[in-house]
């Protein structure tokens, strides 16, 4: 079995992931910025299907802590993406 995967975007999935993250934590945009020291507008990007998925490393990190997530449930792969040929 060969599994063959679609481009990804790991900003794309790492944003996902995170409106994923917080919405199980329930918290709101604006309470995740305030949380992590950034703007509500900033927030609102990343999770935008057509915002600017750039951040650091940092950022990152500091969201993962809010949330209570590991950086790898952050960059989790949705299985979706993937495609199983036989």
């Amino acid at each position: 079995m060969v599994i063959a995967m679609y481009e990804i975007n790991i900003y794309e999935q790492v944003c996902r992931n995170i409106k994923k993250y917080r919405k199980e934590a329930g918290m709101t945009q604006a309470e995740l910025a305030e949380a992590i020291g950034v703007s509500h507008e900033f927030i609102r990007r990343i999770e935008s299907k057509k915002g600017k998925k750039t951040f650091s490393f940092q950022t990152l990190w500091n969201i993962s802590k809010v949330l209570h997530v590991s950086l790898d449930q952050l960059a989790e792969i949705n299985p979706d993406e993937f495609i199983i040929q036989s």
